[in-house]
Protein backbone atom coordinates (compact mmCIF):
# COMPACT_ATOMS: atom_id res chain seq x y z
CA UNK A 1 0.00 0.00 0.00
CA UNK A 2 1.11 3.31 -0.61
CA UNK A 3 1.65 5.94 2.03
CA UNK A 4 4.09 8.69 0.90
CA UNK A 5 4.44 10.26 -2.45
CA UNK A 6 7.39 12.21 -3.36
CA UNK A 7 6.90 14.57 -5.88
CA UNK A 8 9.49 16.01 -8.54
CA UNK A 9 8.77 20.20 -9.45
CA UNK A 10 9.60 21.02 -13.00
CA UNK A 11 7.62 19.17 -15.66
CA UNK A 12 5.70 17.70 -12.76
CA UNK A 13 3.78 21.37 -11.52
CA UNK A 14 5.96 23.90 -13.17
CA UNK A 15 6.06 23.70 -17.10
CA UNK A 16 9.80 23.78 -18.16
CA UNK A 17 11.35 24.96 -21.44
CA UNK A 18 14.62 22.49 -21.38
CA UNK A 19 16.00 24.02 -24.41
CA UNK A 20 15.45 27.68 -23.65
CA UNK A 21 18.59 28.49 -21.68
CA UNK A 22 20.77 26.58 -24.49
CA UNK A 23 19.44 28.83 -27.05
CA UNK A 24 19.11 31.93 -25.08
CA UNK A 25 23.22 31.19 -24.19
CA UNK A 26 23.62 30.74 -27.81
CA UNK A 27 22.39 34.17 -28.81
CA UNK A 28 24.84 35.33 -25.90
CA UNK A 29 27.98 33.33 -28.37
CA UNK A 30 27.55 30.61 -25.86
CA UNK A 31 27.35 27.15 -28.10
CA UNK A 32 29.63 24.44 -26.54
CA UNK A 33 28.61 23.38 -22.91
CA UNK A 34 31.81 21.90 -21.76
CA UNK A 35 32.44 19.48 -18.87
CA UNK A 36 33.59 22.19 -16.88
CA UNK A 37 30.54 24.15 -17.58
CA UNK A 38 28.45 20.96 -16.03
CA UNK A 39 29.92 20.60 -13.30
CA UNK A 40 30.34 24.24 -12.63
CA UNK A 41 25.98 23.28 -12.90
CA UNK A 42 25.87 20.54 -10.53
CA UNK A 43 28.18 22.47 -7.45
CA UNK A 44 25.42 24.67 -8.01
CA UNK A 45 22.52 22.98 -8.00
CA UNK A 46 24.04 20.86 -4.72
CA UNK A 47 24.45 24.52 -3.09
CA UNK A 48 28.37 23.60 -2.91
CA UNK A 49 29.26 27.37 -4.72
CA UNK A 50 27.48 30.67 -4.30
CA UNK A 51 25.20 32.71 -6.83
CA UNK A 52 27.49 35.24 -7.08
CA UNK A 53 30.11 32.62 -7.74
CA UNK A 54 28.30 30.57 -10.28
CA UNK A 55 27.79 33.92 -12.24
CA UNK A 56 30.91 35.56 -11.97
CA UNK A 57 32.38 31.64 -13.42
CA UNK A 58 30.60 32.28 -16.68
CA UNK A 59 30.68 35.87 -16.95
CA UNK A 60 34.38 35.54 -16.36
CA UNK A 61 35.03 33.07 -18.69
CA UNK A 62 32.29 34.05 -21.84
CA UNK A 63 32.67 38.29 -20.39
CA UNK A 64 28.63 38.25 -21.09
CA UNK A 65 26.96 40.72 -18.57
CA UNK A 66 25.88 38.97 -15.27
CA UNK A 67 22.01 40.13 -16.11
CA UNK A 68 22.02 38.54 -19.49
CA UNK A 69 23.22 35.54 -18.01
CA UNK A 70 20.79 35.41 -14.72
CA UNK A 71 18.30 36.22 -17.59
CA UNK A 72 18.91 32.94 -20.16
CA UNK A 73 19.88 31.29 -16.82
CA UNK A 74 15.83 31.05 -15.79
CA UNK A 75 14.76 31.05 -18.88
CA UNK A 76 13.64 27.44 -18.65
CA UNK A 77 11.02 28.10 -16.63
CA UNK A 78 7.42 28.27 -17.57
CA UNK A 79 3.88 29.21 -16.13
CA UNK A 80 2.47 26.45 -12.92
CA UNK A 81 -0.84 25.43 -14.49
CA UNK A 82 -3.81 26.10 -11.46
CA UNK A 83 -5.40 22.50 -11.67
CA UNK A 84 -2.12 21.15 -10.47
CA UNK A 85 -2.07 23.05 -7.49
CA UNK A 86 -5.92 22.36 -6.75
CA UNK A 87 -5.59 18.72 -7.20
CA UNK A 88 -2.24 18.83 -4.88
CA UNK A 89 -4.79 20.46 -2.43
CA UNK A 90 -7.06 18.01 -2.58
CA UNK A 91 -4.40 15.59 -1.91
CA UNK A 92 -2.88 17.29 1.04
CA UNK A 93 -6.50 17.53 2.63
CA UNK A 94 -7.37 14.21 2.07
CA UNK A 95 -4.40 13.47 4.60
CA UNK A 96 -4.16 10.00 2.68
CA UNK A 97 -0.61 9.85 2.01
CA UNK A 98 2.64 11.85 3.15
CA UNK A 99 3.48 14.16 0.74
CA UNK A 100 7.35 15.39 -0.28
CA UNK A 101 8.46 17.69 -2.14
CA UNK A 102 12.79 16.43 -4.23
CA UNK A 103 13.68 18.95 -6.45
CA UNK A 104 16.83 19.30 -8.29
CA UNK A 105 17.25 23.61 -8.54
CA UNK A 106 19.30 26.31 -7.41
CA UNK A 107 18.87 29.70 -5.50
CA UNK A 108 18.47 32.16 -9.02
CA UNK A 109 15.81 29.03 -10.25
CA UNK A 110 13.47 28.97 -6.87
CA UNK A 111 14.28 33.11 -6.43
CA UNK A 112 12.62 33.85 -9.97
CA UNK A 113 9.66 31.42 -8.80
CA UNK A 114 9.04 32.93 -5.85
CA UNK A 115 9.18 36.52 -7.62
CA UNK A 116 7.27 35.18 -10.44
CA UNK A 117 4.24 33.02 -8.24
CA UNK A 118 4.21 35.92 -5.14
CA UNK A 119 5.05 35.14 -1.67
CA UNK A 120 0.98 34.12 -1.12
CA UNK A 121 1.04 31.13 -3.94
CA UNK A 122 4.53 29.76 -3.10
CA UNK A 123 3.61 29.35 0.42
CA UNK A 124 0.03 28.19 -0.53
CA UNK A 125 2.21 25.05 -2.77
CA UNK A 126 4.92 24.41 -0.10
CA UNK A 127 2.67 24.16 2.48
CA UNK A 128 0.90 21.12 1.14
CA UNK A 129 3.86 19.01 1.86
CA UNK A 130 5.35 17.50 4.70
CA UNK A 131 8.86 18.36 3.82
CA UNK A 132 10.05 20.59 0.94
CA UNK A 133 13.21 18.99 -0.15
CA UNK A 134 15.66 21.58 -2.60
CA UNK A 135 19.01 20.11 -3.86
CA UNK A 136 20.78 23.03 -3.23
CA UNK A 137 19.71 23.51 0.82
CA UNK A 138 20.60 19.62 1.08
CA UNK A 139 23.41 19.66 -0.95
CA UNK A 140 22.67 16.35 -2.79
CA UNK A 141 21.05 15.88 -5.76
CA UNK A 142 19.50 13.55 -8.23
CA UNK A 143 19.63 10.77 -9.60
CA UNK A 144 22.63 9.99 -7.05
CA UNK A 145 20.69 7.28 -4.59
CA UNK A 146 21.89 8.94 -1.92
CA UNK A 147 19.03 11.86 -1.62
CA UNK A 148 16.93 9.04 -2.31
CA UNK A 149 18.26 7.43 0.88
CA UNK A 150 18.70 11.37 2.53
CA UNK A 151 14.67 11.71 2.75
CA UNK A 152 13.73 8.00 3.64
CA UNK A 153 15.84 7.86 6.55
CA UNK A 154 15.17 11.12 7.53
CA UNK A 155 11.39 10.26 7.75
CA UNK A 156 11.36 7.01 8.34
CA UNK A 157 9.61 5.53 4.55
CA UNK A 158 9.47 2.14 3.69
CA UNK A 159 10.68 2.39 0.06
CA UNK A 160 8.14 -0.85 -0.98
CA UNK A 161 5.40 2.39 0.64
CA UNK A 162 6.70 5.20 -1.00
CA UNK A 163 6.13 6.23 -4.55
CA UNK A 164 8.35 8.79 -6.79
CA UNK A 165 6.96 10.68 -9.48
CA UNK A 166 9.64 12.59 -12.09
CA UNK A 167 10.04 13.32 -15.54
CA UNK A 168 13.63 12.30 -15.35
CA UNK A 169 14.11 8.79 -16.57
CA UNK A 170 17.69 8.01 -14.80
CA UNK A 171 15.88 9.79 -11.29
CA UNK A 172 13.38 7.27 -11.57
CA UNK A 173 15.55 4.65 -11.94
CA UNK A 174 17.96 5.72 -9.21
CA UNK A 175 14.81 5.36 -7.25
CA UNK A 176 13.57 2.36 -8.00
CA UNK A 177 16.82 0.29 -7.84
CA UNK A 178 16.24 1.44 -3.79
CA UNK A 179 12.24 -0.52 -3.90
CA UNK A 180 10.57 2.58 -4.48
CA UNK A 181 7.36 2.85 -6.40
CA UNK A 182 7.77 4.95 -9.38
CA UNK A 183 6.15 6.75 -12.77
CA UNK A 184 8.82 8.60 -14.86
CA UNK A 185 5.70 10.77 -16.81
CA UNK A 186 6.34 12.31 -20.23
CA UNK A 187 5.70 16.32 -19.84
CA UNK A 188 3.48 16.65 -23.09
CA UNK A 189 1.50 13.78 -22.55
CA UNK A 190 0.91 12.92 -19.37
CA UNK A 191 -0.21 15.48 -16.16
CA UNK A 192 -0.04 14.97 -12.41
CA UNK A 193 -3.05 14.69 -11.83
CA UNK A 194 -4.01 11.49 -13.17
CA UNK A 195 -1.04 10.10 -10.37
CA UNK A 196 -4.08 8.01 -8.29
CA UNK A 197 -4.98 5.97 -11.56
CA UNK A 198 -1.03 4.13 -11.78
CA UNK A 199 -1.40 0.93 -10.82
CA UNK A 200 0.60 1.41 -7.67
CA UNK A 201 -2.73 3.24 -5.76
CA UNK A 202 -4.82 0.64 -6.59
Amino acid sequence: MIKNIIFDFGDVFINLDKEATYKELAKLGVTEISEEMIQQYYQYEMGLISTDNFVSFFHDKFNISKKDLIRSWNAILLDFPKHRLSFLKELATSNRYRLFLLSNTNDLHISWIQNDWGKELYDEFKNCFEKFYLSHEINLRKPNTNIFEFVLQKNDLQPSETFFIDDTKENTEAAKQLGIHVWNNCPKTEDVVNLLTKEAFN
